[in-house]
């Protein structure tokens, strides 16, 4: 394995793992962001045995010890599981997370103390780069869910949201929304219930520029457009599966 950097908008680089043996003959790729500013942040990880490849390759464009945030959209083995690993290579990083993920996990697992972050709070990084930190409870699963949305570049930072497989490219203008329809059919990652449509159009409402996928290309272009046609198949599948339990009763 190794892992591929890409610039995918201005000062925000894509660490990428691919993995061959997951879902072949396709694949499947682990992604971490870095945001650059006076107090660098990352986004994900990586799991843990990763880190010796995701070190290296934070080291092409920064030295880990500049790191000051580390974040992630939920508590997972690949969002978090190397957390501890960059905590002790970045002495002044700062987890952070939503309250719930906190309360829940992080205060626990982090070898620091993280920053709480409140729906809607914003790190601000300084050179111009803030990223927002959105609650998104279930979606697409996870009772401590969240993305970051950096306003300057307007890149949504979607976590496992539009999950994909293979590795094709780093940032793409085609479609998204279908290669994620086809992973949640063959994964069935997503904790389908009744808000997921809305809590992805509310997403939809910041009109990123950019999505930064976890697992697949990050896409370029009219994420809004994306992000209402996502909520769209979810309302599909939620329907669908109220109409089959009620169908049995």
């Amino acid at each position: 394995m190794e892992t591929r950097i890409d610039e995918i908008a201005d000062g925000i680089f894509r660490l990428s793992t691919f993995v061959p043996d997951i879902a072949p003959p396709a694949g499947f790729t682990f992604n971490q962001f870095l945001v650059l500013g006076d107090e660098p942040l990352m986004f994900h990880t990586g799991l843990r045995r990763m880190f010796p490849l995701n070190h290296a390759a934070l080291a092409r464009i920064i030295p880990a010890e500049h790191l000051r945030w580390i974040a992630f959209g939920h508590f997972e083995a690949d969002e978090c599981g190397a957390m501890n690993e960059w905590l002790a290579a970045a002495p002044q990083a700062t987890p952070a997370h939503g309250q719930t993920g906190c309360l829940v996990s992080l205060t626990d697992f982090a070898d620091r103390a993280p920053r709480i972050l409140a729906d809607g709070e914003v790190i601000n990084l300084g050179r111009g780069k803030r990223l927002r930190f959105i609650d998104t409870p279930h979606t697409p699963h996870g009772w401590d869910a969240g993305v970051m949305f950096e306003e300057s570049t307007r890149t949504l930072l979607c976590g496992d949201l539009f999950t994909q497989l293979g590795n094709d490219r780093a940032l793409t203008e085609g479609d998204v929304v279908g290669p994620a329809i086809a992973a949640e059919d063959l994964f069935r990652y997503s904790a389908l219930n009744p808000a997921m449509g809305a809590t992805i159009r509310s997403l939809a409402a910041l009109a990123p520029r950019t999505l930064a996928l976890m697992h697949g290309p990050s896409f370029t272009g009219d994420g809004a457009t994306a992000l209402s046609a996502l909520a769209d198949d979810y309302d599909r599948r939620v329907s669908g599966a109220v109409r089959a339990m009620t169908a049995t009763v």
